[in-house]
């Protein structure tokens, strides 16, 4: 496993729900741009032109939330090769005091941008975010 890569959020108004705080939805979109940022920093620029992912599926727990104007760091990492044509993908939101109060496993599949076809992950686009690059 490479080091995780890491974004921080920030609670705007249009993420907040009836309740006070960001609403699950959001949770979602911002996995999805944890996961997507991550692929556009890692991985080689012709394996970026080359191939696009689409989520297969989505495990979250949510063990705390935050209201509007906080801050959380999200990092992700990837921690077994891939099967087939996905591999999962682990992602934590970390409130400032340090608690995970979201983490998810994440299943992505890739395809051939070109083709819009599933396709077995090469292991030379997935040794970086191994560390095996």
């Amino acid at each position: 496993m490479s080091q995780p890569f890491t974004r921080d959020f920030t609670a705007s108004p249009e993420d907040i729900d009836e309740l006070g705080h960001v609403n699950n939805a959001v949770w979602v979109r911002w996995i999805q741009d944890m996961a997507t940022a991550h692929w556009s920093a890692t991985a080689a620029r012709e394996h970026v032109d080359a191939f696009i992912w689409v989520v297969t599926r989505h495990e979250i727990d949510y063990r705390g939330n935050v209201a509007l104007g906080e801050t959380v760091t999200g990092r992700t990492w990837i921690e077994k090769p891939p099967r087939g044509a996905t591999f999962d993908r682990r992602v934590e939101f970390v409130n400032d005091s340090g608690k995970v109060i979201v983490s998810a496993n994440t299943t992505w599949a890739m395809l051939d941008r070109a083709t819009g076809r599933l396709m077995r992950v090469p292991m030379e686009v997935a040794a970086p975010f191994l560390g095996l690059a």
